[in-house]
Order: C-alpha cells, then sequence, then structure tokens
C-alpha cells in the first residue's frame, strides 16, 4: 500500500489527474469525517473537504515525505479553523441550531449490525457530535483525531502544530468536559448512560 500511495503521489506530482483522484477517493472519507465533526453540519464538511483537497492538490509539489494521511489531516484542520474564524466574524446561522444529525455523513455503519443498533449507533454519533460542539475549538479536534480518528499522540501533534505534551493535556482535558457535558445534559442514549442517571 505505502508503495502504490508513493506512486499515485508522484504521478500526481507530475500532473496526472487521475493519480491525484485516486488518492482523493482513499481518503476522502476521512477527511469529510474530520470536517463534518469540528464544523457540526453536513454542508460545511463537504464544502471544506472539497477545499481540503484542493488545496492539497495545488501544494502537492510542495510535499516532501512522510504521511500523506497526516498532511491532507493538517490541511483539512486548517481549512475548519478557517471556517469556524469566519463564522465568528460572520454568524450566517441561529446560534440556537443544532449540529445537524441527520444521517447523511459519511461515517461508515457496523455491516453487521442489526437495525435496532444501527438506530442507536446514530442516535450516539449524534448526541456525541453535540457534545463536540460545546468543547473549544483546540480540544474538540484532538479528541477528533485521537478518539475517533485514532491516530497516535506523536501524529496529532503533527497535524495540530503544537507540543506533544499539550496534546497530551487538552486531550485530557477534552475528555473530561465531554464526558460531563453527555452526561449533564442527558444527551446519550438511555441504553449508554449510568444505572444511577437512569433512576428516578
Amino acid at each position: 500500500m505505502a508503495n502504490e500511495e508513493q506512486r499515485l503521489i508522484s504521478a500526481a506530482q507530475a500532473g496526472d489527474l487521475d493519480s491525484f483522484n485516486q488518492i482523493v477517493r482513499l481518503y476522502e472519507t476521512r477527511v469529510y469525517n474530520l470536517c463534518y465533526r469540528m464544523l457540526g453540519d453536513t454542508d460545511a464538511a463537504a464544502d471544506a473537504t472539497q477545499d481540503t483537497f484542493i488545496s492539497a492538490f495545488r501544494h502537492l509539489a510542495n510535499f516532501r515525505g512522510g504521511a500523506l494521511k497526516s498532511w491532507l489531516l493538517r490541511i483539512a484542520t486548517n481549512t475548519c479553523y478557517d471556517v469556524l474564524r469566519t463564522r465568528k466574524r460572520r454568524p450566517s446561522v441561529s446560534l440556537d441550531k443544532e449540529p445537524d444529525d441527520e444521517g447523511n455523513r459519511l461515517d461508515l455503519p457496523d455491516p453487521g449490525a442489526s437495525l435496532d443498533e444501527l438506530m442507536l449507533q446514530q442516535e450516539l454519533s449524534a448526541a456525541i457530535q453535540r457534545g463536540l460542539a460545546e468543547l473549544p475549538e483546540d480540544q474538540r479536534i484532538v479528541i477528533i483525531l485521537s478518539d475517533i480518528q485514532g491516530l497516535a499522540y506523536e501524529e496529532i501533534a503533527h497535524i495540530t502544530g503544537v507540543q506533544l505534551g499539550t496534546v497530551k493535556s487538552r486531550l485530557s482535558r477534552a475528555r473530561a468536559k465531554l464526558r460531563d457535558i453527555l452526561r449533564a445534559g442527558e444527551l446519550l442514549p438511555l441504553k449508554f448512560r449510568l444505572d444511577d442517571e437512569t433512576t428516578t
């Protein structure tokens, strides 16, 4: 896989658009999911994903090796920060609007799950997204990269451009805060709540 990816990168750097499109297909789901979790809106996530790959194509000649995934996720992270900064300057939606949970994201369901399990997964995903939306952006990105994307601390530090110790402290605070948000707001589906939270 690494050799094939390197071949695609080299061909794309030489101007082969089909090779770049194959790179897009390899990483579009991961990039979209990061953008969705950061922005909480399917349309904004789709736009940010497109902007990420446009930027990647324009700057591919500057890619000097290393993990392509980390490079793309760093571009996606910066793209999301740009969107969030623009929102703060010119809010275009109601601040009361809840994060989009229409279910048309590219989260991949378990193919062996029953209908009830799929519904529960969607409920949990929506609850987590509402909780993520309440976190500060610097905490939100590290918990997305670690607990949703499954990246190592070192990779997260590279993507976010902060020290390893900062990643760990932000992640610790993010997990604690998200846990408190989910419990306090009763956002979790009933099955995932602790026993003492479901008693009256």
